[in-house]
């Protein structure tokens, strides 16, 4: 007699999400961001601050790492299971971006006063707020490109002295201390995880049946 063990929601819900996949990527930013900031740091002409594409792009990366993880090959799983899945989304986003946040930090040691530790968890938390609120209103797929269009525009137009209205619109580009631009990378993450836990990840294919519970 052969007994039929079937995993649990919360195995379901992460094999759904291709966890080792976006756990794999992580890790290989994480890298690359480490060795990228120790190298740009570590050349004669530059200083700390040439760290700056670093934490400009690997929150980038990341986000659309976390993002485009959220794409269901289960949809029908979702929209009728018995259980509400928004508190598992949640707690699935929330870990991924604690574990993300941590890794990128070791990636740009010292210097917190400047393009450090604190920079980079406060360009993670926005650029992870931001696409998944496009993973929500768009579709997982498509996530990563407002963040990345966004990212890449204030990259360029961001002006050199930090602080006043730029720390608002620029806020990837501000040093670690700078209050406002926590608040709005804050005010991002708080969005779009409200948005992608309630509403759950627009399907690719929308035929007007409306968003899983």
């Amino acid at each position: 007699m052969t007994t039929d063990v079937r995993p649990g929601l919360p195995v379901l819900y992460l094999r759904s999400r291709a966890l080792p996949a976006t756990l794999a990527a992580l890790a290989a930013i994480a890298l690359l961001s480490a060795w990228a900031a120790d190298w740009l740091q570590d050349r004669p002409e530059f200083d700390h601050t040439a760290r700056v594409p670093v934490l400009a792009l690997a929150p980038l990366l990341a986000a659309a790492a976390i993002g485009t993880g959220f794409l269901s090959h289960t949809e029908e799983l979702d929209r009728t299971a018995v259980r509400r899945w928004w508190p598992r989304r949640l707690t699935y986003l929330l870990a991924l971006t604690a574990l993300t946040a941590g890794a990128l930090a070791l990636a740009v040691p010292g210097h917190p006063e400047h393009f450090g530790a604190p920079a980079m968890v406060r360009n993670v938390v926005g650029a992870t707020g931001v696409t998944t609120a496009a993973a929500a209103l768009l579709g997982a797929r498509a996530s990563w490109l407002p963040m990345t269009v966004y990212g890449g525009a204030v990259y360029l137009a961001a002006p050199r002295t930090p602080g006043g209205a730029a720390a608002y619109w620029a806020w990837p580009m501000q040093p670690g201390p700078e209050v406002a631009a926590w608040v709005m990378a804050g005010t991002a993450y708080v969005v779009g995880a409200a948005l992608l836990a309630l509403r759950g990840p627009r399907p690719d294919r929308d035929h007007g049946s409306g968003w899983p519970s």
